[in-house]
């Protein structure tokens, strides 16, 4: 089991009564979507550093380019599914 740990911080009392509905609203404890709302922004930052560095260096035409590549993979599908049409 991971060890525990608190953090304490300072944020605006409308930033908190935001996160304190937000969390009643999900029907949650203000601790459970504290740490949802911190997870996902990490994730989202490592995400996107993770990009910027797959793409370092490259141009925008190789990017294109691969992914033309991998599109073409996919096939064309020229009639919609029931289930995917609006």
């Amino acid at each position: 089991m991971n060890k525990k740990n608190v953090l304490t911080i300072r944020i605006p009392e409308d930033l908190k009564e935001r996160i304190e509905k937000t969390a009643a609203t999900q029907g949650v404890s203000l601790n459970q979507f504290a740490l949802y709302a911190f997870t996902r922004g990490i994730n989202d930052i490592d995400t996107a550093n993770l990009l910027k560095k797959r793409i370092q260096g490259k141009t925008k035409e190789s990017i294109e380019d691969g992914f033309k590549k991998v599109m073409g993979k996919v096939g064309k599908k020229d009639k919609l599914p029931n289930w995917d049409k609006l």
